[in-house]
């Protein structure tokens, strides 16, 4: 009862104006019916403030700790430093490794992701495999594939001995730097599940996490297509009989080699169905039968790859094989130069062929055979010790299977004639010692444990990215942590079932290959940024790398997707580029603190060490507004700011370029408000997000209004960063509900702003603004009457750009004495402002100068005016609030004081300040009744004077004026007529 009581009261505090203590204004006027308002009714603000529990027993006591319990166990704390409790006791080891889940921060990121960091979700205590069964056989079975066994020596023939020489090179130089890069990354901390989506997603971002990893998963499922084509096709190669339909057979020509008889697509499609069935059957069993099932799959393999050795040196020249030469100088020499040819569908060698094989080409065919390096990873939540088992075991079977691949090109290419490399797909099974059928077992086992590992693999890594709630498209593919991902295995075994439908191993291996490339270029790249960017975070265990390295293997990658297919790298980067931009589209908010954030942090500040503190060149000047968004009245609770700023502050830049700064003050206590600032600040930023505006939030806590104004307009910024344009909206609402505190809290803000060199662009009709969708026409009319800098005249271009105002013309009213030459000043000003690139009217009005002695009569001038009547009540209170203050001045028996200072009037400088600003205001509404928006000179507080009578001037010059901008620059041009 007592929690209830106190969780009612929290609320209660949410939904009042309590910690505002010390601003009195009242509510803007704004109702329900209003469209700003209705436009941002229905938006959430999320605060957290619902999640705090506020002790009731007075100030001093300490607020209770939700989290108290470690490992489900509620502990007392031994160790108490200055009144705290142990930090081991309140946060718990085992929780300071796994990784915090960002608080969301737009409206994409409000949505419940619960389904995939629920504390409820059950963690069984999964089998974890160490090195050799958790990294080093999975890339050996990965590796050892298909491509070895039935390519591999057609490439030797095809290239010749240094060519493949050089293909292995190449291929194993991108695969070893890309496991260095990995090694260092997978040991920078705790790794979950996913691979290298996990390394690539906090590296470089979720936007680009997501989308190479959703290609390497692409990749992994189709490359288990691959293995199943290659062992069914073995198998079926092996036996004849098992064939249902008639085998294809090529003849040929020219040579003594007997025709070669190819399986039948159909069997290829109907056995390959049935064995991926088989396999998923045994992923379904997870970890711990996999792991039981690798090594019968491993054994085999070796065994065979041991008698393929034994039987190229067993090899004798008399061999009843035709075209086997043992191992021999002479085919050494005949082989080592290349013989691209081209070739029939099935590899032979045929004049007439469609296929014509060069150097780039079988790059793309043999990569598959080195690519692999990733199996590990794959499965880094089932791994015991990532941080050791992945670079040592990812590292030992890629230098492993490419001293293997070295040294076979040598034997291959030494053991048989060109034309029995060319014709002999089975080669390696035609040599071994001591049947063939040894191989075609290893073979079969071989591309069977590649083709378990894959289906291993990729869905968990599918998982992952579901797990991590990027993408709501993927929320099907959501495990617990510890349990098997059912859903993505059944969805991986589709692909790979269709893909085994296609039934063509030489069109599905470039396809691969490209996945796989860009899946390692991800990888280098982010271990070269984060090298490079050295952030203090950056601490792998792994030592043996350098941002040199992962840039070579990076480039690697990319020159090896385009020497093998320029056509296959365009559609795979353009895939990654969709999936990429759907990503940061239809994705969920979320901060990894990737390398990207550090990058943009180091580029921040040698930026702004470039641009200095000295004054920046107009032709660099950008505005950067300083938004007040609640400096006058209270708005609805749902409405953090007033709609209409936001939209206001756009039309400011040109093209959205340029940085807002949206600020509120909190009047109170730092310590007693600084958790509402936060939450306050929170709320700020998203509704800034909500409304498209590029800015950030500041929330300052401040005894008052004016003491949080000066210490944001001395500190706010850094460098030429600061903000130099100060943007708040006209208090129309001071006189209306009495507020009469507000004068001395206005004026001294526009005093503040030309003591700090500060520009000011105060808003009268902020309810009226237009927001994107609400096209103008007519005029924006400029009353320049002042030099400002020409910052009027640039507002009035940045308001032409936007579509909103881009239908309308601008016109220059230049107010000048009757005296005055009115012709030449026109002339002046049009040249002026042609050479700053303007097109605008120039309107010269002639004013007649304020003489006393012709003013005081109350008739002539005044009484044709409409704001006549305006103009009498101005004068009237302003004469009673000088009789007050006389009369408190000669009751106190000191001079007269307004505002706390003293003050000294002469009444025939108010009464010139009242009639200037009357014919203005008259001026405007005969010129500029109809006009879309007019932006007019502000004038400066006079000194001396009460802010209650600058107040009355500034009434009396927006009287009846729907929607005015007054503008003040400041000591500095912002356009320059110089190019």
């Amino acid at each position: 009862m007592r929690n209830e009581e106190i969780e009612s009261s929290d609320d209660n505090d949410l939904h009042s104006s309590a910690p505002r203590v010390g601003r009195k204004y009242g509510p803007v006027v704004a109702h329900d019916n209003d469209p700003v308002v209705v436009e941002m009714s229905s938006f959430d603000r999320g605060s957290s403030s619902n999640n705090k529990v506020k002790s009731s027993t007075g100030v001093g006591e300490e607020s209770i700790p939700i989290d108290r319990e470690v490992n489900g166990e509620h502990k007392e704390s031994k160790l108490e430093l200055f009144g705290f409790d142990s930090l081991v006791n309140i946060l718990g080891l085992k929780s300071m490794t796994g990784e915090q889940i960002p608080v969301p921060t737009s409206p994409r990121g409000r949505e419940d992701s619960s389904a995939a960091h629920h504390p409820t979700m059950p963690t069984s205590s999964a089998v974890k495999s160490g090195t050799m069964m958790g990294v080093f056989i999975p890339c050996l079975q990965n590796i050892l594939g298909i491509i070895y066994y039935i390519r591999f020596s057609w490439i030797v023939g095809m290239a010749g001995i240094g060519g493949s020489l050089l293909v292995v090179a190449l291929c194993g130089l991108c695969t070893f730097l890309t496991a260095v890069s990995l090694s260092a990354i997978a040991t920078n901390g705790a790794m979950k599940g996913g691979g290298p989506y996990y390394l690539i997603g906090r590296a470089l971002g979720p936007e680009v996490g997501v989308s190479i990893g959703l290609c390497f998963f692409l990749g992994n499922a189709v490359a288990g297509s691959m293995y199943v084509l290659g062992a069914v096709e073995t198998f079926l190669n092996a036996v004849p009989k098992a064939g249902i339909f008639r085998q294809t057979i090529t003849q040929v020509n020219g040579t003594t080699i007997e025709p070669i008889t190819t399986p039948s697509l159909h069997d290829l499609q109907v056995y390959g169905i049935i064995v991926t069935i088989i396999l998923v059957f045994i992923v379904f069993g997870g970890v711990k039968m996999i792991n039981k099932v690798a090594p019968a799959f491993l054994i085999p393999v070796l065994f065979s790859l041991l008698c393929i050795f034994i039987g190229i040196f067993a090899a004798r020249k008399d061999n009843p094989a035709v075209g086997v030469t043992g191992l021999s100088l002479k085919s050494f020499k005949d082989n080592w130069g290349s013989d691209y040819q081209t070739t029939n569908h099935a590899g032979i060698p045929d004049p007439d062929g469609e296929i014509y094989w060069h150097f780039n080409a079988l790059v793309g065919l043999f990569f598959p055979a080195v690519t692999g390096i990733m199996a590990g990873s794959n499965r880094s939540s089932s791994l015991k010790d990532t941080q050791r088992s992945i670079p040592i075991g990812t590292l030992a079977a890629t230098l492993t299977t490419t001293a293997m691949y070295f040294i076979s090109v040598f034997l291959l290419g030494s053991v048989a004639t060109r034309e029995k490399l060319f014709t002999d797909r089975l080669l390696t099974a035609t040599i071994a010692w001591p049947s063939p059928a040894i191989i075609y077992i290893g073979i079969i086992l071989s591309t069977l444990g590649a083709a378990l590992q894959s289906l291993t693999g990729a869905p968990r890594l599918l998982a992952a990215i579901a797990n991590d709630d990027i993408l709501p498209v993927l929320n099907y593919f959501k495990v617990a942590d510890g349990t098997e991902p059912h859903v993505a295995t059944l969805f991986t075994a589709f692909l790979c079932i269709a893909c085994v439908v296609i039934g063509n191993l030489d069109l599905i291996s470039p396809t691969i290959t490209m996945f796989y490339l860009l899946c390692y270029a991800g990888v280098n790249l982010s271990c070269f940024l984060l090298d490079l960017l050295d952030a203090p975070s950056w601490r792998p265990r792994w030592k043996f790398h350098h941002w040199s390295l992962s840039l070579l293997g990076a480039t690697l990658c990319i020159v090896i997707m385009f020497l093998i297919s320029w056509s296959f790298t365009v559609v795979s980067l353009a895939l990654a580029s969709l999936i990429y931009y759907y990503v940061s589209i239809k994705g969920k908010a979320g901060d990894w603190g990737d390398g990207f954030k550090s990058a943009y942090f180091q580029l921040a500040l040698r930026s702004l060490r470039s641009l200095g503190a000295s004054n920046v060149h107009p032709k660099n000047w950008y505005p950067i507004p300083l938004i007040f968004c609640r400096p006058w009245g209270k708005l609805p609770e749902n409405v953090p700011c007033h709609p209409k700023l936001a939209d206001f502050a756009n039309c400011m830049k040109k093209k959205g370029r340029g940085m807002s700064i949206f600020v509120d003050i909190l009047d109170g206590d730092y310590h007693e408000c600084a958790e509402d600032a936060k939450t306050a600040c929170r709320n700020l930023a998203t509704y800034i997000e909500y409304k498209r505006c590029e800015g950030v939030a500041e929330i300052v806590v401040a005894p008052t209004m004016s003491d949080g104004f000066r210490g944001i307009v001395q500190t706010m910024g850094l460098g030429n960063l600061k903000p130099n344009i100060v943007v708040l909206r006209y208090p129309e609402i001071w006189r209306r509900e009495n507020l009469t505190e507000i004068p001395a809290t206005f004026v001294g803000i526009i005093n503040d702003c030309i003591v700090a060199n500060k520009a000011v662009v105060i808003v009268k009709g902020l309810d009226e603004w237009p927001n994107e969708y609400q096209r103008q026409y007519g005029t924006i009319d400029l009353y320049w009457i002042v030099r400002d800098g020409g910052l009027m005249l640039l507002l009035s271009q940045l308001l032409l750009t936007k579509e909103m105002f881009e239908s309308c013309k601008i016109q220059v009213f230049c107010i000048a004495e009757e005296d005055s030459d009115a012709e030449e000043l026109k002339a002046d000003v049009k040249k002026f402002l042609y050479d700053l690139r303007m097109q605008a009217e120039v309107i010269v009005i002639s004013m007649k100068t304020w003489d006393h002695s012709g003013s005081t009569g109350g008739g002539g001038t005044h009484t044709q005016d409409d704001s006549v009547e305006a103009f009498s009540a101005a004068q009237g209170r302003i004469k009673n609030y000088l009789t007050e203050m006389k009369e408190r001045s000669e009751k106190d028996k000191k001079p007269l004081m307004a505002d706390g200072k003293n003050v000294v009037v002469n009444e025939q400088q108010v009464e010139k300040f009242l009639y200037t600003t009357l014919k203005l205001n008259s001026t405007i509404m005969n010129y500029s009744r109809m006009a879309a928006v007019v932006l007019v000179s502000l004038p400066p507080p006079p000194v001396n004077h009460p802010s209650y009578f600058y107040m009355e001037y500034m009434d009396l010059l927006v009287e009846n004026i729907p929607r005015l901008l007054m503008v003040r620059g400041y000591r500095k041009d912002v356009v320059t007529l110089f190019t």
